[in-house]
């Protein structure tokens, strides 16, 4: 049971996707605009990254291992990513069109999101067997969103503040990932 939650509390805070080995900063940097939008990409995200583990470790671990094709993993595990982010635009498109229609065009953007293949890919180098995947796999998500949020809220302080003229927009933006992704370090050594 301790390992589970070394696994969890690790994807979530010192192996952090976005802050600690930045994979997914596209869906970071342009969803995190508003609150509502940074917890919907957040759910999708990790939705997506559990669904593909349940499907991309049986797949590796039964068919491409046994018949000796790993090398075609990133591209079978590419498949079922688009799957699964079809989907959740299809759910979301009926069910939450205002969610659907604030995350725009990063919504698609899930299916390349380096994050979401990293974390399947992880789980297959790692040795891990199934559980100790979705685990690692809700981690991530929960991860990806923490980071969303926490930079959502950083986000609208910086906006809201007397920046240099030089500085506003993209170059404060990124001055405050920055910031957030060394903050992250702080938890690096907690988990071994």
């Amino acid at each position: 049971m301790k390992s589970l939650l070394v696994i969890l509390l690790s994807a979530m805070l010192t192996d952090n996707f976005v802050l600690s080995k930045f994979m997914g900063i596209c869906p970071f940097l342009g969803v995190s605009k508003k609150l509502d939008s940074a917890v919907g990409m957040g759910a999708a995200v990790t939705f997506v990254m559990v669904c593909a583990t349940l499907c991309t470790y049986p797949i590796y671990t039964l068919v491409l291992v046994p018949m000796e094709l790993t090398y075609l993993k990133t591209i079978a595990f590419i498949l079922i990513i688009a799957l699964f982010v079809q989907l959740v635009e299809m759910i979301l498109k009926k069910k939450v069109p205002a969610l659907y229609n604030s995350l725009g065009v990063f919504l698609p953007l899930i299916t390349t999101n380096c994050a979401v293949l990293g974390v399947t890919i992880l789980n297959t180098d790692s040795g891990y067997n199934i559980g100790q995947s979705v685990v690692n796999s809700v981690g991530a998500g929960l991860g990806f969103s923490l980071a969303l949020v926490i930079f959502s809220g950083v986000r609208s302080r910086v906006n809201a503040a007397n920046v240099p003229e030089t500085f506003k927009g993209v170059p404060a933006t990124l001055i405050a990932a920055s910031v957030v992704s060394v903050s992250f370090m702080g938890f690096a050594g907690l988990f071994g």
